[in-house]
């Protein structure tokens, strides 16, 4: 690998990091709306509403918005699909899930979006991009065997109904993001528009507006309007997650898009967030700090990734696409 490759590569993966400790606060605030009595669809629409007028400001020095819009306006199919999974079907899911436990136990299931990835490759990729590697395959089954290793631990050696509903929930959301985040990738890359890491998160944010307005209807409906406490908790999620932590994951992936092992080392470096979540769980919400086997889960899902890290770090670039 070159020097500027691994000087690409390595700020990508530092980004990378710094979007985890970001990211961190849609396990920590989502519980502690859930552990209010908050309703999940709130919770969800709340987030994403709130953070397309956040991201406005920003978007008078990050390219406008009259970019977005042609481009927007050019392929709306390409838009409302990998928004609607990489962030409706993607937020939907994780904001439901956190009724089903600690923060550090969600987060460490989303950890299996590292794998998701990669398995998303052959789906949406005709070039070199599209090859799984075996060793970041290999230590994606560590991370498996950690998760639910976390969730037999969690449940006392047997998960209920409504575990295992939670756990199919991360599972689908963990896969969502990065087929969502890729997708739209890979529409622009074909489509020859080139839109910096805020346009993209703009873009997707408005494209994805009326689901989340339909959404909140559904929420309304069913438990009237959200508390202000619970609009005060999705506001920090939309500006922690929403804003900062997704326009930075999105430049660190958008730097190496091209490269399959430098990506996958960025998006190994989500594997933080459960560091991060287990500490501000338990020191905020007094949640108990994993033992036992959910401890060694958790230890397994941290290996599993530096492993994937590892191998994609050994691995110099490929050639890129015409």
């Amino acid at each position: 690998m070159s020097a500027a490759h691994r000087r690409t590569a390595l700020a990508a993966v530092a980004i990378a990091l710094l979007s985890a400790l970001f990211f961190t606060s849609t396990y920590v605030l989502n519980r502690a709306a859930a552990v209010d009595g908050g309703h999940w669809a709130w919770t969800a629409a709340l987030r994403y509403l709130i953070t397309l007028p956040l991201l406005l400001p920003l978007m008078r020095w990050q390219g406008g918005i009259a970019p977005v819009w042609r481009a927007l306006r050019a392929h709306p199919g390409p838009w409302l699909l990998w928004s609607g999974i990489g962030f409706v079907l993607f937020y939907l899911t994780l904001a439901y899930a956190a009724d089903s436990g600690p923060s550090w136990l969600v987060a460490g299931t989303f950890q299996l979006t590292v794998i998701a990835g990669m398995l998303c490759a052959p789906l949406l990729y005709r070039d070199h991009r599209a090859r799984v590697p075996r060793a970041a395959l290999a230590a994606g089954l560590v991370i498996v065997a950690g998760v639910l290793l976390m969730q037999w631990g969690h449940a006392g050696g047997a998960l209920d109904r409504a575990g295992w509903i939670a756990l199919v929930c991360v599972a689908v959301s963990a896969f969502a993001y990065p087929l969502g985040n890729r997708g739209l990738l890979l529409h622009l890359e074909h489509a020859g528009v080139h839109l910096n890491a805020t346009q993209r998160v703009f873009g997707m944010t408005l494209a994805s507006q009326p689901l989340w307005w339909a959404v909140a209807a559904f929420a309304f409906a069913r438990s009237g309007a959200p508390s202000g406490g619970q609009v005060a908790l999705a506001a920090g999620v939309a500006l922690g997650a929403g804003v900062i932590a997704t326009v930075l994951f999105f430049q660190a992936t958008g730097m190496v898009r091209r490269e399959p092992t430098a990506l996958a080392a960025a998006e190994a470096m989500q594997a933080a967030e459960i560091l991060f979540a287990t500490a501000f769980g338990a020191l905020w919400l007094g949640e108990a700090w994993p033992s036992g086997q959910a401890a060694l889960g958790a230890v397994l899902v941290v290996a599993g990734i530096v492993a994937i890290s590892w191998a994609a770090a050994r691995q110099g670039p490929m050639a890129p696409t015409p």
